[in-house]
């Protein structure tokens, strides 16, 4: 092998390697903090003996220290990041600073103290193509979570699906809904909230 070719081979080699930047490594950290928050807060606390309220708050120093105690380094600081910086704004801290929470999306029975909301006349659910037959048959039910995630806005719905495949955007007539009975909240994060979507309630894409 030629020192040219050997030359080439390694400027390829060199091209090929490409580290990821600082600014990427710390969008990494923050995504991994934000599934184990997602976990800890909304699922399965036990998981690094965590203890939640009836309101699903849970201390801040207790899970910094459970966290760190399993093997899952995190700080202040960087909860604080992840709960002003998260583009769901899926976690909250209390007004004095000193508990956390999710702010929907739980399996445990936990109280969100929500309030009966007035929803708007359309509402909007993102899913994959493969569920639709079946919601047109059961309509949209919490399955493991307290309640049906709906959105506001047909774009947010859109993205929501396509975390499960190839999406679908439902229409929910909400306000049909809520003149039949049905009662919507609206969580902190401002996703809207119902026990169940009949699917007569339900508008399907052609």
């Amino acid at each position: 092998m030629t020192r040219h070719s050997r030359q080439s081979q390694a400027d390829q080699c060199s091209k090929r390697i490409i580290l990821p930047s600082n600014r990427q490594m710390k969008q990494r950290e923050l995504i991994r903090i934000s599934k184990f928050l997602s976990l800890v807060l909304r699922h399965r606390p036990e998981q690094i003996g965590l203890s939640l309220d009836q309101h699903g708050w849970a201390e801040v120093d207790e899970l910094i220290r459970c966290a760190n105690r399993h093997g899952l380094p995190l700080s202040r600081a960087q909860l604080e990041q992840v709960v002003a910086e998260n583009d769901k704004q899926r976690f909250a801290f209390s007004a004095d600073g000193r508990r956390i929470r999710a702010n929907q999306g739980h399996s445990l029975p936990v109280d969100l103290q929500l309030t009966p909301a007035q929803p708007p006349p359309v509402l909007y659910h993102g899913t994959a193509e493969r569920f639709v037959e079946s919601i047109k048959r059961d309509g949209l039910l919490p399955g493991k979570r307290q309640y049906v995630h709906l959105s506001q806005d047909e774009t947010t719905a859109l993205t929501v699906g396509q975390r499960h495949g190839r999406p679908v955007v439902l229409t929910v007539h909400a306000a049909a809904m809520t003149a039949a009975g049905y009662v919507f909240y609206v969580s902190a994060n401002g996703v809207w909230l119902t026990k169940q979507v009949p699917a007569r309630f339900i508008e399907f894409p052609a």
